[in-house]
């Protein structure tokens, strides 16, 4: 694997406004965000899978779309390679966009129902003005399996099964060549029967292709199958970060130490430590004091309750976020 970093994320932040009441506006003058992404940064690397792993509401799928730029960021930057995308022009972004694709989670919802499978993949190289469409679709659906390619070329998204949908979206993605894609959840609508093949032909298509992978997923059993490291998002913060064996082995604080506790072990005998976390994730919009994680914290201390942890390496390829173990 080559080390060199292909993307990287600086401060990263996305705050939404809520509409508040008329006089809180007017006269007290208050305006609430939701703080969906509330400064992160990270980098992956060239022929990388980075995992990002956390609850809904987390901001994961969030800061997949602003590395693509698909929505604006509040603050913060985002290189693909040396060039900041937060300051490209429409012909820069245009351009981007042949590197950097998407993989969205619901294959349901992620084609275009009017458009037949050849018309849909053949888009983007329309878009681009490229030439060979036809040898360029059929190949496409050779790399993600759909046999024999030409049976599938003027069928309708209506006319197939839910794994056959999500290849047919990585079909697309992939069509352009890309460097980069953000997959966002891929296969959590999918049937578990099914999962591990496409979680394969990814891994195929980054063997072949040099692809760099950002994985969006609340799964940490896939994200271990297929992350070279994981960082686990919590209410818009990373709080910790690793490779993916080191997390799994030893997670450090305490959210990621319940997030794997929580995953099944396919074993009646096996014994796992059980480690509950009260509650349901608070609102973005009014954040607690101090840690974010500390009215669910099992091991919370007085300082979290005023002092927000920073994201500091406890060791080679491992950080976290925890005045606990960083204390």
């Amino acid at each position: 694997m080559s080390y060199e970093t292909l993307v990287k994320v600086q401060n990263l932040q996305k705050w939404f406004p809520v509409r508040t009441g008329l006089i809180e506006e007017l006269v007290f003058k208050k305006k609430k965000y939701v703080k969906a992404v509330d400064g992160i940064t990270f980098d992956i690397k060239k022929r990388e899978i980075f995992g990002l792993v956390g609850e809904s509401g987390s901001g994961k799928t969030t800061s997949g779309r602003l590395l693509l730029n698909l929505i604006k960021p509040t603050g913060g930057k985002v290189y693909f390679g040396d060039q900041d995308i937060t300051k490209f022009n429409k012909k820069e972004l245009k351009n981007y966009r042949k590197k950097a694709q998407i993989i969205f989670q619901n294959p349901y919802e992620s084609l275009d129902p009017k458009m037949t499978i050849f018309d849909f993949i053949a888009e983007p190289l329309h878009v681009h003005n490229i030439e060979n469409v036809e040898e360029r679709v059929y190949e496409s659906l050779k790399t993600v399996e759909l046999n024999p390619p030409e049976e599938f070329f003027m069928r309708y998204p209506h006319e197939l099964s839910g794994g056959q949908r999500q290849r047919v979206a990585i079909a697309r993605a992939s069509v352009l060549d890309p460097e980069f894609i953000v997959a966002d959840e891929p296969v959590s609508m999918l049937d578990v029967s099914i999962r591990s093949s496409l979680l394969k032909l990814m891994l195929n298509i980054r063997r072949d292709r040099g692809i760099s992978y950002l994985y969006v997923t609340h799964d940490l059993a896939t994200a271990r199958e297929v992350c070279n490291r994981i960082a686990v998002m919590y209410l818009g913060k990373i709080v910790e970060e690793a490779t993916t064996d080191k997390l799994l082995e030893n997670p450090l604080h305490p959210y990621s130490q319940a997030l794997i506790a929580a995953v099944p072990v396919p074993d009646p005998e096996a014994r796992k430590s059980r480690v509950t976390i009260s509650g349901e994730i608070p609102s973005p919009i009014d954040l607690p004091s101090g840690c974010r994680f500390r009215p669910r914290c099992p091991h919370a201390i007085d300082i979290c309750k005023n002092v927000e942890p920073e994201l500091i390496s406890v060791d080679d390829d491992h950080k976290v976020a925890c005045n606990l173990v960083n204390s």
